[in-house]
């Protein structure tokens, strides 16, 4: 095995009292593929600063080889003295580098070489930033959550181009389907340790639940063990007569080891305030059409959300998520068409601007209204302190103005405040960014269990196959097409991810009526390969359900195994081999009567 790159050997580190790492570990070999995963506020960006050589540990050492190069991805990128977006990105070249290679990465991020980087807009400066880091193409590649403020075509780009890359990665991402596509090795940091799986991000979360059963099981035990010696020392006759110091010594060392027990970070505690019921039907959109000067963001667009639906709105950046979400709910006027909203119809909604905060107000107040208290949550009323640490919030920070929350407490914030209004319509505006994997994981459950309709705008891939039953895709021109399914479902349909221009063949939900596609032309007929196996089909699967019958009823002979194992072994080989064969032929049978169908509407 090639020795590390880098490693991180016992590092620690204490921030304002509090240890947030206390010996930690980081090994980084050539062509390595690690996620750095834990909770928000464990550590992770620090960690990977000390990595970088940027912050300095309290103690243990870092190591890196001789002449290897790293690259961190800079969440707050310097432009002094740079003039345009592409200086920046080739000054961060070697000799020896691809010139080019700054110019494209720019042009696939989608961000034009001769801007001012002084009027690069947050997101444009985080896809600058990648680019800089990108493009020498160093041994090790340090992103602290790359896909920040990158829309779905440039993430699924952005993972075609870190498959392919020769740097060694590590990875910080609450981005589960980013993790599970790129990574081969899991680091966890938890309570200021890190504990390593040689596995990739697929396999972290039953391993890491497994490890909280084990501490569980361990406390369970303890507490057993501290019961038994209070008893010996209420009961024991030793006890009453001579108190043995020694034992005592040991039992105040459990009860020391149980309180300094650090336990699983807290969790988000989620609950939703439920308004009346509404109707059946929440939204009702017909025809709906709307333009900005000659370019058309909605074009001829219709569907029905009834109570209970979850939609997903999923498009590149500028394709018109928000006008769509906001001609949906009344809050803008269609130019042609009409949208119907129900009965008892009460809405929530989280921006992803943060918008709806004012950075002047306090934690408190941004969740009381600024009056009182309490917060009423599922029709109980709580205390805001109570609340506030459902939401993992300290009564410390209860008179912290908004502005001086993280990125991560601003999203729990605005959580907090859409789930304690009465609302039946859940609206969430990329309600994923900078919250962690366990966050999400409760969000999920509380959108499953959501009794109301939900209108999702995510490009969290995993996020909206947990989520949603239909995806709306922005198609180019205006149109809007509705898929059955969840993302993935979406793209096993339609045949590629957003990113490609290609438009579907039709619709996939009859809700939903969008323009039909101009090109490329539709096909008139079947081919005489699938027009002839259309025809033939049907006879092969009748003589594979007699063949199907006939070994079933060979196999149900009790004597048949012990007269001739290999028989027997056959036989079953020879079923099984002909119950796929039958299932794949019904399949492919009913994929060209569908197509026949289709065309002949058509």
């Amino acid at each position: 095995m090639a020795p590390p790159l880098l490693l991180l050997k016992d590092v620690s580190l204490t921030f304002g009292g509090r240890p947030l790492l206390d010996g930690a570990e980081l090994s980084v070999s050539p062509g390595e593929r690690l996620g750095l995963v834990g909770r928000n506020g464990s550590g992770k960006s620090t960690l990977l600063k000390i990595a970088a050589g940027i912050v300095e540990p309290d103690d243990g050492s870092r190591f890196l080889q001789p002449g290897a190069t790293v690259r961190y991805l800079a969440q707050e990128p310097d432009f002094g003295g740079v003039a345009t977006a592409l200086a920046y990105v080739q000054a961060g070249l070697a000799p020896g580098d691809d010139a080019h290679r700054a110019a494209y990465l720019l042009d696939a991020l989608g961000v034009e070489a001769d801007r001012d980087p002084s009027k690069l807009s947050g997101g444009e400066a985080r896809r600058v930033a990648l680019a800089r880091a990108l493009a020498p193409e160093p041994d090790i590649l340090l992103l602290d959550e790359p896909t920040n403020h990158l829309d779905l075509p440039a993430i699924e780009w952005l993972e075609n181009e870190l498959r392919s890359t020769r740097s060694a990665l590590v990875l910080i991402s609450h981005d589960r389907r980013f993790l599970e596509t790129l990574t081969r090795a899991t680091l966890w940091l938890d309570r200021g340790r890190t504990r390593r799986l040689d596995q990739g991000f697929a396999g972290f979360e039953a391993w890491r639940d497994e490890i909280f059963a084990e501490e569980e099981r361990g406390l369970h035990k303890l507490e057993r063990r501290i019961e038994a010696e209070k008893d010996w020392l209420r009961y024991g006759v030793t006890g009453r007569r001579k108190r043995n110091m020694g034992r005592m010594r040991r039992l105040e060392d459990m009860r020391e080891a149980r309180r300094s027990a650090r336990g699983p970070q807290g969790l988000v505690k989620l609950a939703v305030t439920e308004a009346e019921t509404s109707g059946v039907l929440v939204i009702e959109a017909k025809s709906v059409s709307k333009s900005y000067g000659e370019r058309a963001i909605v074009k001829d667009f219709s569907t029905r959300i009834a109570r209970g639906d979850r939609i997903g709105l999923v498009g590149a950046n500028g394709a018109g998520k928000t006008t769509l979400v906001n001609l949906l709910t009344g809050a803008l006027a269609p130019d042609e068409g009409r949208v119907r909203i129900g009965s008892n119809v009460a809405i929530a909604t989280i921006d992803q601007r943060r918008a709806t905060l004012d950075p002047n107000v306090s934690l408190k107040d941004a969740l009381t209204g600024g009056g009182g208290d309490t917060v009423d949550v599922g029709g109980q009323t709580k205390h805001v302190m109570s609340y506030m640490k459902d939401f993992l919030f300290s009564p410390e920070q209860a008179g912290s103005p908004v502005h001086a929350l993280s990125g991560g407490e601003r999203g729990r914030l605005l959580l907090a405040r859409a789930l304690s209004q009465p609302a039946n319509l859940l609206v969430l505006d990329e309600p994923t960014n900078d919250l962690d994997l366990e966050t999400l994981d409760l969000l999920q459950e509380m959108v499953a269990d959501y009794p109301g309709a939900v209108i999702l705008v995510s490009h969290d891939r995993d996020f909206l196959d947990r989520t949603v039953d239909a995806v709306v895709v922005a198609e180019g021109d205006g149109r809007w097409v509705e898929y059955a399914g969840g993302y993935s479902d979406m793209v096993a349909q339609r045949g590629h991810g957003v990113g490609a221009k290609e438009p579907p063949a039709r619709e996939r939900r009859p809700a939903a009526a969008a323009a039909a596609p101009s090109s490329p032309a539709p096909r008139k007929k079947l081919s005489f390969k699938d027009q002839h196996a259309l025809e033939t089909l049907p006879e092969r699967i009748a003589e594979l359900a007699a063949q199907i019958a006939a070994l079933e009823v060979a196999l149900a002979d009790p004597g048949l195994y012990a007269r001739d194992p290999k028989a027997f072994a056959r036989t079953s080989e020879m079923l099984e081999a002909a119950s796929a064969e039958r299932a794949a032929a019904e399949d492919r049978w009913l994929e060209l009567e569908l197509m026949r169908e289709e065309l002949a509407a058509g």
